[in-house]
């Protein structure tokens, strides 16, 4: 896809002199939104006749609704143009969609943010291209599906609506061309990565990691996720935080009844604040930002009933202060509960960046730095090659990068405190 892109017929552009040519909306115009069985029997047949692989993406109405699920599913392939699905509209009638997809190989950006909603739809792909991953192990600094395209493809990708409510019925035209455009481009985006990760010896560690991320389990429910509460940190005692514990719990239950996001249910800083201010009465939790509100007021008593359960919690009943962890604990303590794991990990560490900065790779995709810590804590008993080699593979690293790793790692595993 050259420049020859820009000269196509009815496409909006706007163009700055030597600079990324601006789309504003798809090549063969805005798609129509496809809700009903027909048109999506008649779409997956254009599909179906296409060639190549299929580029993929999803919008969710993340900070709108509980629920993470698709709202809308924008197709695209070579020969059969770009598709907008309303999986919502469709629901009952995905079968053709998952005859044709489930056997190709697709091409996404931030492939991890998509899957889990597809999967929900039981669209899995066969095989996956991420170019999101594929740039940052290109060497990419910036990895924006917007950044990638304008400094591979030379163009500008309208933003704006990415935060929007895609659940809204019906959806703006201008939503739907950018919904559009973000797939009209990830072919083409795709070649160009694939071509210079083969260039840099990178391709098979790329497609070691995109099967890695398209076989990868849902991860495990939190075990306390209201630790995650904005602001806890604030809150020192465990009856305090029994407190956030009861307004988070009792908002996550009114947020899944009615599908709304939880913060527009009561924001982390509400809870904070009522758990902080302790209320006794309805009256002195209404006079507190965020509860004197006509909506809010008419939830006073059942948030005023839960900081009350919180007061009333025998000591057993109460958090503790810390989530328990099966981790190591915090890198900073390690130099007094045990210098030479400290020793290890300073040199596990200054290898891998060397490493990495030699490969042009984000440390962090080179080796995740949990494993890496936790091997530093507790490496195996046995310090062979062999032993470190399947300890990393336990802990989920790829073949490609225990092959790249394991001799620095080996040398940092035996190092000591002076």
């Amino acid at each position: 896809m050259g420049n020859e892109q820009a000269d196509r017929t009815g496409l909006d552009v706007t163009t700055e002199p030597a600079g990324p040519v601006l789309l504003r909306e798809p090549a063969e115009g805005t798609p129509p939104v496809i809700a009903d069985a027909s048109a999506l029997a008649e779409a997956c047949a254009r599909l179906a006749a296409g060639s190549g692989a299929i580029a993929i993406d999803t919008e969710r109405a993340s900070g709108y609704r509980y629920w993470p699920k698709a709202y809308l599913v924008q197709i695209r392939r070579e020969g059969a143009g770009t598709i907008l699905v309303d999986p919502i509209a469709v629901a009952g009638d995905l079968a053709p969609l998952r005859a044709v997809l489930n056997d190709a190989e697709w091409v996404l950006h931030a492939a991890s943010q998509d899957l889990p909603c597809l999967a929900e739809l039981d669209l899995r792909p066969a095989t996956l291209f991420d170019t999101e991953l594929a740039g940052r192990l290109a060497g990419y600094e910036r990895v924006a599906l917007g950044t990638l395209v304008e400094l591979l493809l030379g163009y500008q990708l309208e933003k704006g609506h990415s935060a929007a409510d895609w659940s809204k019925r019906p959806l703006p035209v201008d939503w739907l061309n950018y919904a559009a455009l973000d797939v009209e481009l990830l072919i083409p985006l795709r070649e160009k990565l694939e071509a210079e990760l083969d260039a840099q010896g990178k391709l098979e560690w790329a497609r070691q990691e995109f099967e890695t991320v398209r076989t990868a389990p849902p991860p495990a429910p939190r075990a306390e996720p209201w630790r995650r509460t904005s602001g806890v940190h604030k809150i020192r005692s465990p009856r305090g935080l029994a407190a956030v514990r009861e307004l988070w719990q009792a908002r996550d239950e009114l947020a899944r009844k009615r599908d709304r996001a939880p913060s527009r249910i009561l924001p982390d800083s509400a809870i904070i604040n009522a758990v902080t201010a302790d209320p006794k009465t309805v009256e002195e939790l209404q006079a507190l930002p965020v509860f004197g509100g006509r909506v809010q007021r008419r939830y006073s008593a059942n948030w005023l009933r839960h900081l009350q359960a919180a007061r009333a919690l025998p000591a057993s009943a109460l958090p503790a202060p810390a989530q328990p962890t099966d981790g190591p604990p915090p890198v900073n303590r390690w130099a007094d509960k045990d210098p030479d794991a400290a020793a290890r990990l300073a040199a596990a560490r200054a290898s891998l960046a060397s490493i990495a900065e030699h490969h042009r790779l984000p440390v962090e995709n080179l080796l995740l730095p949990d494993l890496v810590r936790r091997t530093c804590w507790r490496p195996p008993a046995d310090l062979s090659s062999d032993a470190i080699a399947a300890a990393l593979a336990a802990g989920g690293a790829r073949p490609w990068q225990i092959e790249l790793t394991l001799p620095a790692l080996e040398k940092a595993l035996h190092a000591a405190a002076s």
